[in-house]
């Protein structure tokens, strides 16, 4: 079983001016890649670069142009990109800064948003990825530490035309892709949920081990912080119901109130399987608890039964001259006869009462 993988808490951000651009994050030498894809109903169009400046020529007012960026550790593009969209200092700091929470910032002429994508690789491997996204007048920015989303549907109804999103504006666009990071947060809080389960059977079926232990403690931590990724999200989407400033129209409000809805129940599906992986661990105890006893009562059993041969035993093994039993022929084989009755009395009665 994979979990998410622990990054190492970084300090290259520290003791720096507010504003001061340094990539916190652990692909240091990922590459920047651009995707842009400009559309109306009428129009597509969609290409790759390496070049911040192929992605300033799509200014169209009655286009919507999505620029993807892949790749936070060369600043030196994402500050590009930054000036020329107008983007405040703090907002390049945190786009660069993988360990920021989720959270909205409302400016003049637009909106800045953080949230964590939650997905699986084709390995098992659960990835927690930062983006942030920008939403002004007909254009959404979204920034990414390295290749790799939840967006390909997205790409696929863009190019294809197929339902709304093509004659809607950058603002369902944005609807759009949050709505992508929490149709997958369903997926992984219930391969999580599978996992709890199988953890559950495994506690009742089998004989729990050492890695049990390691496996309930990983699985604590991923819900830990799938929590942490997930929680501060519904701010998001609350806030983002209730601006202001036009850039959100008003046909697309009921959407963002239904993917609150959808974040909520995300949120509380969470809360369940946490309390579930935390009571894995009492649950784990009780059934070694439960085994230790199982031991202890035949070990008790057993001491009980041969307690009273012990001392039976004990008495005729006294080297005393004198002992009426000793001249009887058949002494020793009604010693031996009684002893076997004692024992069969004594099993009789643990079976009867459920000791056995």
């Amino acid at each position: 079983m994979r979990y998410l993988s622990r990054r190492p808490k970084s300090t290259k951000a520290l003791n720096q001016a507010p504003g001061t651009v340094t990539y916190v994050g652990s692909k240091e030498e990922s590459e920047t890649l651009l995707e842009v894809i400009d559309y109306n109903t009428q129009h597509f169009e969609r290409f790759t670069s390496k070049t911040p400046q192929d992605a300033f020529n799509f200014e169209a007012e009655d286009r919507t142009t999505w620029i993807n960026i892949d790749g936070l550790s060369n600043t030196v593009e994402i500050e590009k990109v930054g000036k020329y969209y107008e983007l405040h200092p703090l907002i390049i700091e945190d786009i660069v800064n993988t360990n920021q929470r989720p959270k909205i910032d409302e400016y003049q002429d637009y909106f800045f948003i953080v949230a964590k994508m939650l997905y699986f690789k084709d390995d098992g491997h659960l990835i927690n990825e930062h983006i942030s996204i920008v939403l002004g007048k007909n254009y959404v920015l979204t920034f990414q530490e390295a290749g790799g989303d939840v967006f390909n549907g997205i790409r696929d109804r863009l190019e294809q035309g197929k339902g709304r999103i093509r004659s809607r504006g950058a603002d369902y666009l944005v609807f759009a892709l949050l709505d992508a990071i929490v149709d997958h947060y369903f997926i992984v809080i219930e391969e999580m949920g599978d996992r709890i389960e199988a953890l559950e059977e495994q506690l009742f079926a089998s004989e729990p081990s050492h890695d049990t232990t390691q496996e309930i403690q990983a699985l604590k931590k991923t819900m830990l912080r799938i929590r942490r990724a997930v929680h501060p999200l519904r701010e998001v989407v609350s806030r983002l119901e209730k601006v202001d400033g036009g850039l959100i129209q008003e046909g697309t409000i009921n959407y963002i109130r239904d993917l609150y809805d959808h974040i909520i129940q995300v949120s509380e599906n969470i809360e369940i399987y946490r309390d579930m992986s935390w009571g894995l661990m009492d649950m784990y105890m009780t059934t070694i608890n439960h085994k230790m006893n199982e031991v202890m009562k035949v070990l008790t059993i057993m001491a009980s039964i041969f307690i009273p041969l012990t001392f039976i035993a004990g008495i005729y093994g006294m080297n005393f001259q004198y002992m009426p039993e000793l001249d009887e022929p058949y002494a020793y084989p009604i010693l031996l006869f009684s002893m076997a009755l004692l024992v069969s009395a004594m099993v009789f009665y643990f079976k009867r009462k459920h000791w056995l």
